[in-house]
């Protein structure tokens, strides 16, 4: 008689950073049984493939001071700890994976209190705060960047770089590119991470003009919040919320103007792609800065603070490199020396390695 398969839960939830990876591992995982642990009306509704079961429970983080609202979110975090530990018995299974963010904390809870191994990825370079409240309670915490080991000092951690999306490898990153750019032409793409980037797009309209004379095409994908979206009109601009073909894009992408979310780094060092990174000013400790100081030290992009940039700054840094083919050239190398494109394999391993010994 056969063995039974693998049960592994995977909790990660929210944004497109906590969810490619984790999907990206579990492909890798076609022999385990995985189910999928999400929150209500979130983009894991949409993202996780339907042949991965998903079950939700009630969290949210502490976005404030301790208060009122926060007994609240006490009391609902203790009930969806026992919500999981329910899941975790009733299924019998082996291991948790997580990519972090606030559903992490009741998913490892369970899970150490059932005495099952919990593998953490961490992909930002500044670990999150709930990495570093619970990546001692881990088995292991998976980093995407080797610099955010020095933040865990009490965590068992081993660097596997971050899993990215099916299409960026193999074949998919050379599949053909079907938006109207000619062939030759210099291409901008501009992109905010799943969340889209208002701020960045108010700038990149206004440097527009000048790119075009450049010669420059710009893909832009805007995202869904920005109700200026439609307000440039060129033949040699393209506005779209969101594109699938992202491999391909940034494959033909001259330079590309990003935030620095670690799932999008992740995409561009793949694709070898010049950068611009703006980090969200926002960010949880800033996290996104520490991402973005990776890659400009290894010389694969360059930084601009959003609260300082003006749109002349961004205009003529984006024309210098235009007019410098060698140092994009340069770029591109120093980017695809920071990619770990067998990520998901190696992250894979370590999930055998953890969950069958």
């Amino acid at each position: 008689m056969a063995n039974a398969p693998i049960k592994l839960l995977i909790a990660a939830s929210g944004t497109g950073g906590h969810l490619f990876p984790a999907i990206a591992l579990a492909e890798k995982l076609s022999d385990y049984q995985i189910q999928w642990l999400g929150v209500p009306n979130r983009l894991e509704t949409e993202l996780v493939p339907k042949e991965y079961p998903l079950n939700t429970i009630a969290v949210e983080g502490f976005q404030q001071g301790f208060g009122i609202s926060s007994i609240r979110i006490l009391a609902r975090l203790a009930g969806s700890i026992f919500q999981v530990r329910r899941i975790l018995k009733q299924g019998n299974f082996q291991g948790v994976f997580t990519t972090g963010g606030y559903i992490a904390g009741p998913a490892v809870i369970a899970a150490r209190s059932l005495g099952l191994p919990v593998i953490f990825h961490e992909s930002n370079a500044l670990p999150g705060k709930v990495t570093r409240f619970f990546g001692p309670w881990c088995s292991v915490v998976a980093l995407g960047f080797e610099v955010a080991a020095k933040y865990l000092p009490r965590a068992q951690n081993v660097c596997v770089g971050t899993p990215v999306r099916a299409q960026f490898l193999d074949g998919g990153i050379n599949a053909p590119l079907d938006l109207a750019i000619p062939d030759g032409v210099p291409l901008i793409v501009v992109f905010g991470g799943s969340q889209g980037a208002v701020g960045i797009n108010k700038l990149v309209r206004e440097c527009a003009n000048a790119w075009f004379d450049a010669g420059a095409y710009i893909v832009h994908l805007t995202g869904d919040r920005d109700p200026e979206a439609d307000s440039l009109k060129h033949p040699q601009y393209i506005a779209l919320p969101f594109y699938n073909n992202m491999a391909a894009l940034l494959r033909r992408a001259t330079i590309a103007i990003s935030r620095s979310g670690a799932g999008s780094l992740t995409e561009l060092a793949v694709c070898g792609t010049p950068a611009i990174l703006i980090p969200y000013p926002f960010a949880a400790e800033d996290h996104q800065s520490y991402n973005a100081e990776v890659f400009t030290k290894a010389g694969a992009a360059l930084t601009l603070k959003q609260s300082q940039l003006t749109a002349q700054e961004l205009q003529s840094n984006v024309l210098n490199l235009l007019h410098s083919p060698q140092e994009l050239a340069k770029m591109g190398e120093k980017a695809k020396a920071i990619a770990v494109p067998d990520s998901a394999d190696k992250l894979a391993q370590l999930v055998r390695e953890v969950v069958e010994t």
